[in-house]
């Protein structure tokens, strides 16, 4: 609450934020101990939320990886107590690079924000520890200042949940917003017999393509039923003479379907809203194959609520 109300006494983080936004350069961000950890966690939200950001440790810094700072970029030096050591000395070498400076410090009259553009301050009265050492609150504190620069930025600069899913490809989170049904449904055979194939060829279609099911597609590739393993036991446990019937006698009718262009995840909420371990995939109104449950849950996928 402190740190909320800390944000209306100056327009540094709203000056900040407008700056970022259209700034052709990088947010670089540098701490030590504790600050660093917290830095390097800021830089990967500012990474993944459309925001380019790297980590620069405070103390490599002044030995050799002040080159990682490009003209255009900006600092931002995270330190509760703004005297640490090795930001004392890296300050003046940024300063004379031209870069602006940003501080993130709890203490407005040290020498980083003394020196800073900007600063953003981070109010902290005591750490939760009895002894007042550990940092926790003030590391609290930074992180969610973080936070919120990462959002504010993303909101400003309309950043989307397809972008999102362009920087989190290979996560869960990324595939429920760009894996496809085709992306899935193509790496199967589509079995498929029509409506009068007799059940001697509707078993060797399930059992030859190993899906557990084939469509009843009708000559004009219009989909007219499913028929799953789950059909031809309840055939037999009837005790029908088998051999007379056809695949439209035992198919179930208007069977759950999706389409090819859908969302990966639509499909597994579609399955279970209903119980069912497969789909049929359509395109253009015409069987494209199939999706299994299997499927989605290999690629590590959670249903929508």
């Amino acid at each position: 609450m402190a740190l909320a109300d800390s944000l209306g006494d100056t327009d540094d983080f709203a000056r900040l934020v407008a700056a970022l936004a259209t700034s052709t350069g990088r947010l670089v961000l540098c701490g030590i101990g504790k600050s660093a950890i917290i830095a390097q966690k800021i830089v990967a939200t500012l990474n993944s939320t459309g925001t380019p950001a790297l980590f620069l440790h405070a103390a490599d810094a002044i030995h050799g990886d002040l080159g990682m700072i490009q003209p255009n970029d900006w600092v931002l030096c995270i330190s509760k107590s703004g005297e640490t050591a090795e930001i004392r000395v890296l300050i003046p070498l940024i300063k004379n690079l031209g870069n602006p400076l940003v501080a993130m410090t709890a203490n407005r009259d040290s020498t980083l924000a003394r020196r800073a553009d900007i600063v953003l301050w981070t109010p902290v009265e005591q750490e939760a520890d009895p002894n007042n050492l550990a940092p926790t609150v003030s590391t609290a504190a930074q992180m969610a200042l973080g936070d919120a620069l990462a959002v504010a930025l993303l909101s400003l600069k309309g950043f989307t949940s397809d972008d999102f899913a362009k920087f989190h490809p290979g996560g869960a989170l990324g595939k429920q917003l760009y894996l496809r049904v085709n992306d899935l449904s193509a790496l199967h055979e589509r079995p498929t017999v029509h409506p009068d194939a007799a059940i001697r060829e509707v078993i060797m279609e399930i059992s030859s393509k190993r899906l557990g099911a084939t469509a009843v597609v009708d000559a004009a590739g219009v989909i007219t039923g499913i028929i799953t393993d789950g059909d031809l036991r309840r055939m037999l446990e009837r005790g029908d003479d088998f051999t007379q019937l056809k695949a439209h006698h035992i198919c179930t009718p208007h069977p759950k379907v999706i389409d090819s262009d859908a969302l990966a995840v639509d499909a597994l909420t579609l399955m279970r809203q209903h119980s069912i371990t497969q789909l049929l995939v359509t395109a253009e109104g015409q069987y494209a194959g199939f999706i299994h449950l299997h499927d989605l849950l290999r690629e590590g996928l959670v249903a929508r609520e």
